[in-house]
Order: C-alpha cells, then sequence, then structure tokens
C-alpha cells in the first residue's frame, strides 16, 4: 500500500507566477484526485491558465481525465487554459479516444492580447 505522502511525493502542481503553472511526476489513479485538490485553489482567479507538463515522466488515461476535468473547471470559472508540452502517451490516449482537439485547441500558452479600445 502506498502512503499519502508517497502520493504527493510522486506528483504535484508548482505555481510559477502570471497564471502558470507546471506538472511534475507520474499523472495516474494514485496522484490526480491530489493534483485536483491542489489545482482547483491554485487555478482560482487566474483568468488565463498555462499548464507546462514537460515535467510529467509516465501519464495513463487518469492523467488525460485531468486534463479534460481541467478544461472542464476552467470553462466554469470563465478561465482560459493551455497545456505545452503534453506527454506522448497522453497525447497517445487523447487520439484514440478522440479528444485529441480538446488538448490542441488549448493553444500554446501565449498570453491573450489585450483590447486597446
Amino acid at each position: 500500500m502506498v502512503s499519502s505522502a508517497a502520493v504527493v511525493s510522486r506528483a504535484r502542481v508548482e505555481a510559477l507566477g502570471g497564471g502558470r503553472f507546471r506538472v511534475t511526476g507520474i499523472l495516474d489513479a494514485a496522484t490526480v484526485v491530489e493534483l485536483l485538490e491542489q489545482s482547483l485553489e491554485r487555478f482560482k482567479g487566474e483568468p488565463h491558465i498555462c499548464v507546462d507538463l514537460g515535467g510529467v515522466a509516465e501519464g495513463d488515461s487518469a492523467g488525460l481525465a485531468l486534463l479534460i476535468e481541467w478544461l472542464r473547471i476552467a470553462r466554469q470559472r470563465d478561465q482560459r487554459i493551455q497545456f505545452t508540452n503534453v506527454p506522448a502517451q497522453i497525447n497517445a490516449l487523447a487520439r484514440i479516444s478522440e479528444v485529441e482537439d480538446l488538448l490542441a485547441a488549448s493553444g500554446d500558452c501565449a498570453p491573450p492580447v489585450e483590447s486597446t479600445r
């Protein structure tokens, strides 16, 4: 049995400032609930969220489900969320699940252009 401390150390969401976040570790059934809980508070109040997944060592269908849940929550909160460096494993799962457009549509984390009007 894995202790809750071990689960927390396997993956985390780090705030980098300016709506930018880095996810590190393993995205699987053992870690995604904790990551979701971490992110709910950290993402709150950010109009534009950029999540860098370059530090993700492994990801499975639970990891893909987390990304889709983040998209749903962002839409509900009227936020814009984008993902960079999505691991190939999660991209492959998104492709066979026919949801790759959801991740691709999230863009490249460029900040939104402010209107000058």
